[in-house]
């Protein structure tokens, strides 16, 4: 039985800059065009021509890709014709393939929020599609707050729809644009458009996550019989983000039915690279990654309970709904006090460490865990130190280095502006083959900011390691975070640190002091360790 074709359209670069606080820069916007257009999205909407510079300049130098590029704009204004809207006419201008004009599809909105008449309102609709399409281009309409005007005023909500599919717009896409509809809503009201006379193969669905439902609803769309699906990487968008595609490709790729029944632009080796691109989004947006994410989460394969990872250790389905790879991701087993050798030595394993079962050795790399995790450590969420203190008990832990000593300074002083500013200042002390190096460095940036004492303990350790240093070149932090574990005066601070290197590969270890800067050099110093090992590096 042939497949029939489902149709990816993302709109992180216009709906997703909706997200507070996300602004991308034009370089980020090819950055990201050419990340979804590898991975097989048939439409990239990059936003919304004229509206800001950005987007203008996006446009004046678009990327080149295979996926169809959509300008994104409105329906002409009542008074204008629509060849002589300037709004509608800079969003043409764009000379894109697509364009996707939003208009009004709910009575109350275009009675109150536009303040003319409905039959206005179907004249915008039609006269913008119509002009779109005798410019030669593929035109979309975005119905806004479709679903609330179809519990409102059914027969206008349907008629606005059926008037841009009549005018020619290739796609008619139904907006919950204020997140508030759920799955059963969304299939009546898209069959209802079916039966008005609009072929599911011209409808799309463009939700919003305000109830916990983008994707369920979007889902529910598609079993109706829509056909395109809106979505933006990661979920960004306005208040609660829109239906996250980073979950919806993998429901379309490996769940059943939808895996059997539809087709799309992405192939099993793109979808490898699913996690990679949500990782890279939030990278781009300094942003730490949702470790709870479905499908590329760095906890969606994490299995912590002994029993859990006893079963795994047989099967992996026992505990999971798909393989990991499939998206890019990897499987976990966090080391814990709750855990127990099944946990162990199936982590040990994946690190390349072979123990047999029952060996003592694996009671006293627990008891140690259980002992640290008293202490404050936390080897849930640290797994690269979880490692090295299992290969320090097995015998099994190279010396690379050795710290001598180590200090860290903050000055507040003022600049040439007269202000105030912080400048923090650290001395490392390592010994290496024999010989001793000495390190300092400053915290600040080349922007001229203070990025604090971790930060200067962490390029004075990195900065001179001798014959190591072909190896740590290429590590940086990604996440620093905080925990006090004791309250009052017997307070204890729980570094972990998040490192990646040029491979992609990413690391977490943890350091824990009643010093702040104690506990992060612990944490920095496991993780060039563990990049050392890791990179099969002779110790000198």
């Amino acid at each position: 039985m042939s497949k029939e074709r489902l149709y990816l359209y993302d709109t992180t670069l216009r709906d997703g800059q909706q997200t507070q606080g996300v602004q991308f820069s034009t370089t980020e916007k090819h950055q990201i065009s050419e990340a979804l257009d590898a991975l097989g999205i048939d439409y990239i909407e990059g936003g919304w021509p004229g509206a800001n510079p950005t987007d203008s300049e996006f446009f004046d130098n678009p990327p080149k890709t295979k996926a169809v590029l959509t300008a994104f704009g409105m329906t002409k204004r009542v008074g204008m014709s629509a060849e002589n809207d300037d709004v509608l006419s800079a969003v043409l201008n764009a000379k894109t393939p697509a364009v996707c004009l939003v208009g009004k599809s709910h009575d109350f909105h275009v009675e109150t929020a536009l303040g003319i008449t409905l039959d206005e309102n179907l004249e915008n609709i039609e006269k913008s599609v119509a002009h779109i399409v005798a410019q030669g281009r593929e035109a979309m309409f975005d119905a806004e707050h479709f679903f609330d005007g179809f519990k409102a005023n059914p027969d206008y909500a349907l008629t606005a729809a059926k008037t841009a599919y009549d005018a020619g717009a290739r796609w008619v896409v139904l907006c919950d644009t204020n997140g508030g509809a759920l799955p059963s809503e969304v299939a009546t009201a898209t069959k209802a458009l079916i039966e008005k006379g609009v072929p599911g193969d011209h409808i799309g669905i463009h939700t919003h996550n305000d109830t916990e439902h983008a994707v369920a609803n979007s889902l529910a769309a598609v079993d109706a019989g829509a056909r395109q699906i809106q979505g933006t990487l990661n979920g960004l968008g306005e208040r609660c983000g829109n239906a996250n595609l980073t979950t919806l490709i993998p429901m379309i790729a490996l769940k059943e039915p939808y895996a059997s029944l539809y087709e799309t632009g992405i192939t099993a080796k793109t979808l490898e690279g699913m996690t990679r691109i949500s990782r890279m989004l939030d990278d781009i947006l300094n942003r730490v990654p949702a470790k709870q994410s479905a499908f590329v989460g760095a906890s969606a394969f994490a299995h912590k309970a002994g029993l859990h990872a006893s079963a795994i250790l047989k099967d992996p389905t026992t505990y999971e709904h798909v393989d990991p790879s499939k998206v890019g991701n990897d499987r976990i087993i966090p080391m814990s006090n709750q855990a127990g050798q099944s946990n162990l030595r199936r982590r040990l394993a994946e690190a390349g460490i072979e123990v047999e079962k029952g060996d003592p050795a694996l009671a006293r790399i627990l008891e140690r865990i259980k002992a640290k995790e008293s202490q404050g450590y936390s080897f849930d969420t640290a797994q690269s130190s979880f490692e090295l203190l299992a290969r320090d008990e097995l015998g099994q832990l190279p010396s690379f280095f050795e710290v001598k000593r180590y200090k860290v300074t903050v000055e507040r002083r003022k600049n040439k502006r007269d202000q105030m500013v912080s400048l923090s200042e650290a001395v490392v002390v390592v010994k290496v083959g024999g010989e001793k190096k000495l390190s300092v460095s400053e915290s600040m940036d080349e922007t001229g900011s203070d990025r604090g004492p971790v930060n200067a303990l962490s390029k004075a350790l990195v900065k001179d390691l001798g014959p190591y240093q072909h190896a740590i070149d290429d590590i940086h932090l990604v996440d620093f975070k905080v925990r006090i574990t004791q309250g009052g005066t017997e307070a204890v601070t729980r570094v972990i640190i998040d490192s990646e290197d040029s491979t992609g590969r990413r690391w977490s270890t943890v350091g824990v002091s009643a010093n702040i800067v104690d506990a992060s050099f612990e944490a920095l110093e496991d993780a060039i360790v563990w990049k050392l090992l890791r990179d099969n590096v002779t110790p000198v």
